[in-house]
């Protein structure tokens, strides 16, 4: 890119701009590093998300990077909060919508400033898709690097225990299946290091997408907080954008519709987290991208097959998963499927990356297949449509045992998380029932809440194969059981799911694709008569503003502006 296309060129260069140049100085900066291209790093280290705890000193290695490169690292500080800590309460209110909030910022201290590319780094589930967000909306050169997977812990239960084994043993707990003491251990020997959490839940998933988009490095996004080669990828990133700035390759040469489509394929092919659809319809909002990602979805449901099996599928984390070759190994397999020209931010195609690509270890086939001999024909994310989710739900195939793949019960209706939960852990719920948690969707919840523990605490309890739980709120990536997501139209703004009784009969199918209320027409109409919609739970603060602007989860909770 030539000294007068970069956007820091119009303030820092000329003797008009001295203004602009001293207060660079006064932090530091010499002459030579304002005649750089400026390069932003975001990033969002704190001590509250152990995904980001190392960040700091990933961010260390990417200025080293940007400066051995030619280019002069400009820093600056993004949120970030914790999903592990924020569940089950109040503040998982907070966390969907900290993605806008997260976009928001980042397109705000770039334009600001001017700067003329983006380093981007996060680990963790809104924070990721939020700064993907942010570059597709800026369309300036752009790179994110995470910190890297948690180490799995003790094993526990047939595999390396994890986060969200501590959840899975209070329900084993309460139902006499482990002791006190096996219990308490957990919380000491589950997460022995800081990092993304062990398991394919929304962060992982979103880190390996990233890379799956072409916006991350091959092979960086599975490589553990605590291994050295974190550190080389991100000096790696450091000089990488600097590339791109100089062959001026902007966000949206990357983020598209083959990448988009390459990343729904990769979704598909590792069974990741439902999430996914959330946030790669708010990333293809903001990249104005021409694909209908649901659709997408949908479609190459049954036309990807299963090749990546891993925790919470299979007693696999994500150590093992970096191991087998990752999201590269994935890719190469799933080519036929994908668009090999693809650009990324290496500079070269997504073909060219994969021939070039050295892997480090040996194959493994218990974690990754290939395409003539898959886990599973169909792919991990399954979209479901029915008179109780007339636009759409989101279920997880790869993460549920098939002979739950058909399920019909009766239901058992709660209108909040809460509810839910003390129901499931006071033994309320019976094999047959189908636990109905509404009022969290976008608007509803508001900020759309996972239902994370209520699916651990019937996986605790010894019912997770022979109950099932729908939803207009989210899961986690973790969750495994027979389960229904983001089912909308939302129960606050009327959707069927508003109207569910106890004791209705509800038919899942997976494989159709069918979530269907065993209710006539003229029943539901007749009952909506009755119906109203419920006052807004907050009346100020960004939860309101959020619960009035919000999208469906349909399509992907953002806040659109009024011109979409």
């Amino acid at each position: 890119m030539s000294e007068r296309e970069l956007p820091s060129a119009k303030i820092l260069r000329g003797t008009e701009n001295g203004i602009y140049r001293a207060l660079y100085k006064s932090m530091g900066y010499a002459t030579d590093d304002l005649q750089r291209p400026m390069i932003g790093i975001a990033n969002s280290w704190n001590t509250l998300v152990p995904g980001h705890f190392n960040l700091n000193q990933v961010s260390e290695h990417v200025k080293w990077g940007i400066y051995r490169a030619g280019g002069t690292p400009v820093e600056f500080g993004v949120i970030g909060a914790c999903d592990g800590v924020a569940n089950g309460h109040d503040g998982m209110h907070f966390i969907l919508p900290s993605r806008e909030v997260i976009c928001n910022s980042i397109e705000i201290c770039v334009q600001a400033h001017r700067l003329d590319a983006i380093v981007l780094l996060a680990s963790c589930d809104k924070i990721v898709p939020g700064m993907l967000m942010a570059a597709a909306r800026l369309d300036i050169p752009a790179i994110m690097v995470h910190g890297g997977p948690m180490l799995g812990g003790v094993e526990f239960d047939g595999r390396k225990s994890d986060l969200t084994s501590i959840d899975e043993a209070l329900g084993m707990f309460r139902a006499g299946k482990v002791s006190l003491k096996e219990f308490s251990a957990l919380e000491d020997l589950a997460c022995p290091s800081c990092g993304s959490c062990a398991f394919l839940g929304t962060a992982n998933t979103m880190c390996c997408l990233t890379e799956a988009l072409g916006m991350a490095l091959p092979g960086s996004a599975l490589i553990p907080a605590t291994h050295s080669d974190r550190l080389r990828a991100a000096r790696a990133t450091g000089i990488a954008i600097c590339n791109l700035v100089e062959k001026n390759v902007s966000s949206r040469k990357i983020i598209n519709q083959k990448s988009l489509e390459n990343a729904i394929r990769v979704c598909m092919g590792i069974s990741g987290s439902t999430n996914a659809v959330l946030h790669l319809s708010a990333i293809a909002y903001e990249a104005e991208a021409p694909v209908d990602i649901l659709e997408t979805f949908e479609k190459f449901n049954r036309t990807t097959p299963h090749i990546a099996k891993v925790n919470p599928a299979s007693k696999w984390n994500m150590e093992d998963f970096w191991k087998a070759g990752g999201i590269p190994r994935v890719m190469e397999r799933l080519m036929p499927l994908l668009h090999g020209d693809a650009m990324t931010c290496t500079g070269e195609t997504v073909q060219d990356n994969l021939e070039s690509y050295n892997y480090f270890f040996p194959e493994n086939p218990d974690v990754v297949k290939t395409m003539e001999d898959p886990f599973g024909h169909m792919g991990g994310i399954a979209v479901l449509r029915g008179n109780l989710a007339p636009d759409s739900g989101i279920s997880k195939p790869g993460a549920i045992d098939p002979a739950l793949y058909q399920f019909s019960g009766k239901a058992r209706v709660f209108d909040s998380e809460e509810a839910a939960n003390a129901a499931i852990l006071n033994r309320n719920i019976q094999e047959g029932d189908v636990v109905v948690i509404r009022y969290e969707g976008p608007k509803g919840g508001p900020g759309m809440r996972e239902m994370y523990k209520a699916m651990k605490y019937l996986y605790g309890l010894g019912l997770n194969k022979s109950t099932a739980l729908i939803t207009d709120g989210r899961f986690s990536g973790t969750n495994n059981g027979c389960f229904v997501g983001h089912v909308s139209p939302e129960a606050a703004e009327g959707g069927p799911i508003a109207i569910v009784k106890d004791g209705d009969e509800i038919s899942i199918d997976v494989e159709k694709g069918t979530l269907h209320l065993n209710v006539s027409n003229e029943e539901i109409k007749e009952r909506f008569k009755g119906w109203k919609p419920p006052e807004p739970k907050f009346k100020r603060g960004y939860l309101e503003l959020y619960s009035r602007l919000a999208s469906s989860a349909a399509e992907g909770a953002v806040i659109k502006s009024r011109s979409s």
